[in-house]
């Protein structure tokens, strides 16, 4: 009766020992994305940050550009540009001159246009969910 116990014993520490699988905790992020997460995975992309999120060019975007949106108030204006994630705050943009005007069309919906030598470009909100 001991032998049994002991090749059990045995048998299941050997088990346990040959797992592979690791139990390390790891950091899931949850939340939108930040400029130098784009930045990584793209780093020509055209964007710029207002208010804590991340803005992207969306001219290629066909749903968005056929959306009726009318003009609507100046909410700022483009401050620094930079390719630098470490340097991204409000109205910091890629591509985006300083000075460049931001719209907010009087439908919300998400996206902002910008008026670059009079042609209005939009540009989608980058969110979580």
């Amino acid at each position: 009766m001991f032998k049994r116990e002991l090749s059990f014993v045995l048998l299941s520490i050997i088990l346990v020992a040959c797992n592979n699988q690791t139990t390390e905790n790891s950091e899931i992020h949850i939340g939108n994305p930040t400029a130098e997460e784009i930045l990584t995975k793209n780093e020509n992309a055209d964007i710029f940050v207002l208010n804590g999120i991340v803005y992207s060019n969306a001219e290629d975007l066909e749903w968005v550009n056929e959306k009726e949106l009318t003009l609507g108030e100046e909410v700022g204006e483009i401050k620094e540009q930079t390719n630098n994630s470490d340097e991204f705050e409000n109205f910091t943009a890629t591509k985006l001159t300083v000075g460049t005007k931001i719209y907010e069309p009087v439908e919300k919906s998400g996206i902002y246009i910008v008026k670059v030598n009079d042609k209005e470009i939009r540009y989608l909100g980058l969110r979580e969910g």
